[in-house]
């Protein structure tokens, strides 16, 4: 099952709408982290960055084919040796990880699915004791250029509850990610 669509536009386009830096640093994605699981990579906005400040794996799930294509191109042109592509529906399938396995999830602009907590129940489950979820979305604004329309558009106090109610505490409450973003990190 396809989580549910807001479209994905041109790739330069697309990268214009991130600060990865500041994302990455302001989430507490760092050198601490052994092998880390990405929900949608997409076209790897934040795969390969990510990839390089991790000591182990970055493990980068997606549905789409194309996207799929795309990031196994740039892994290949940057010779990148860390990140392991995975095509499969993890929204329905889950991610085949052992429990307790990986130090962070990346729950980035995803929680616009029909069901969240099954994402984020499934993030919990394959993070280790202390492990944390990365979580941004789309500031819940007229005002933004792309993302998903207002009604399925998590709001920060729905990431909040959704967060809390898989069992994850709350780490940083929401941060501001310029110039369309919020974010926040749960810890099992």
């Amino acid at each position: 099952m396809r989580i549910r669509e807001s479209g994905m536009p041109p790739e330069d386009y697309w990268e214009s709408f991130f600060s990865v830096d500041l994302i990455l640093s302001k989430l507490q994605f760092n050198k601490k982290i052994k092998d880390a699981v990405e929900y949608g990579s997409g076209y790897g906005t934040f795969s390969i960055p990510a990839s390089k400040i991790i000591k182990g794996t970055l493990f980068a799930f997606d549905i789409d084919d194309s996207m799929i294509t795309i990031l196994n191109k740039k892994i290949s042109e940057n010779g990148t040796k860390n990140i392991k592509v995975i095509q499969r529906d993890f929204s329905s399938d889950g991610t085949g990880f052992q429990n307790n396995s990986v130090d962070y999830v990346m729950l980035f602009n995803i929680l616009h699915a029909e069901n969240p907590t099954i994402l984020l129940k499934e993030a919990y489950r394959i993070l280790k004791q202390g492990g944390k979820a990365g979580v941004i979305n789309w500031i819940y604004s007229f005002e933004t250029p792309r993302g998903p329309s207002l009604e399925i558009r998590p709001k920060e106090e729905n990431c909040i509850k959704w967060l809390s109610k898989t069992g994850f505490e709350i780490l940083v409450k929401p941060v501001s990610l310029p110039p369309y973003h919020y974010g926040l990190v749960g810890i099992k």
